[in-house]
């Protein structure tokens, strides 16, 4: 009898465990429904993260700060006396508050020099045509992996400086100028009502950013500009390889407009063309025609020291040349951009153009 009792007083009722077991399962599958809401939350915050750092909008400064950043470094390494830090610092606080480019990452002369190398030395060319003089601009620490679309731009306007067509477009900007008065340029192209979209993505803010720009932001700026562009998609490989012999031959009948000169060497009248691809931008100022029957653009690219550059503004060979000759397989990458500038825009057009920029849609080429 007592070893009966104390059996049934010992053990719960089945219905009574079953609804604990169930609770159990419950409070379990919810607290991992809670952990799982919680890691995806975690992750989704270090993606946009890692986003805002990769186009440098995560609050961390622009061009003075990075400036002034790497210079304490190179203080604290001892690679840089702290006079020349304030010298240094000084000289970009002013080239700050005048807004023009301090030309320290400039390398000037180079398509003057191939210019000359093409006609005298070079005999596997059939013909070249080259923009109209361009000087190179190189990232420097101050703007490293975020600055090449504000270089390719100051390229850009090295060359339409130079021609006059476009004098009275750039009657405001009588020099090239630094990449803070860039941002700004861009963004009273938003203010004008260039681009709503792209203004949005970046908050209608780059000053004080590491904001990357790409394509539509330098149309948005020639074209507040009053210059005429257009922005082409080689949206796909049209050739062997993942190559793109689209652009190629869309290059030479940008540059070959004046169909009756034969000469070998055509300097033209032509700005120079922002060329843009997944992470990086380049510049292209010409394109050669080898007797082999293949092509090769000339590009300018801001990711290649000064140092560099300026050997091949002083002695071109085909050692130097591989600073800007890039053949058809050394442009491989999936998508292509191009930004060109034809001529000037009436009052008319550009309020055209603003209007059309509400919903942007590139030329595809294919």
């Amino acid at each position: 009898m007592y070893s009966q009792r104390s059996s049934s007083a010992g053990a719960q009722p089945p219905a009574r465990g079953r609804n604990l077991h169930d609770l159990e399962l419950a409070q379990h599958i919810q607290n991992e429904e809670v952990r799982q809401r919680r890691e995806a939350s975690r992750r989704e915050r270090e993606d946009f993260q890692k986003l805002q750092r990769q186009y440098g909008v995560d609050g961390s400064g622009g061009y003075k700060q990075q400036s002034l950043k790497n210079m304490e470094k190179e203080v604290a390494r001892g690679r840089m006396k702290p006079s020349e830090y304030h010298k240094r610092k000084a000289d970009m606080m002013e080239s700050l508050a005048f807004g023009i480019d301090d030309l320290k990452t400039r390398t000037s002369g180079i398509t003057e020099v191939l210019s000359h190398y093409y006609r005298s030395e070079s005999k596997d060319i059939k013909r070249v045509w080259l923009s109209m003089g361009v000087d190179h601009y190189y990232c420097s620490l101050e703007d490293k992996g975020w600055g090449c679309g504000y270089r390719n731009f100051q390229m850009m306007l090295s060359s339409l400086l130079r021609n006059g067509t476009y004098q009275d477009c750039l009657k405001d900007l009588r020099s090239v100028p630094y990449i803070p008065t860039i941002q700004t340029l861009i963004e009273n192209s938003w203010r004008e009502g260039f681009d709503p979209q792209g203004a949005s993505h970046f908050n209608s803010r780059l000053q004080g950013t590491k904001a990357w720009i790409g394509a539509c932001e330098i149309y948005s700026l020639l074209t507040s500009l009053s210059l005429k562009c257009q922005i082409i998609d080689f949206h796909q490989p049209t050739g062997p390889s993942e190559t793109h012999p689209r652009l190629f031959e869309w290059v030479l009948n940008y540059y070959n407009s004046d169909k009756g000169n034969s000469a070998k060497v055509v300097c033209t009248s032509k700005p120079p063309i922002y060329l843009q691809h997944q992470g990086h931008s380049r510049t292209v100022f010409g394109i050669e025609e080898r007797k082999n029957k293949t092509f090769a653009l000339l590009i300018f690219d801001p990711g290649c020291p000064s140092q560099e550059m300026q050997k091949l503004s002083k002695d071109v060979d085909g050692n130097t040349l591989r600073l800007v000759r890039r053949f058809a397989g050394g442009l491989r990458h999936k998508q292509y951009q191009v930004v060109a500038i034809d001529g000037v825009l009436s009052a008319e057009e550009k309020l055209a153009r603003r209007q059309a920029s509400q919903l942007f849609v590139a030329q595809r080429i294919p």
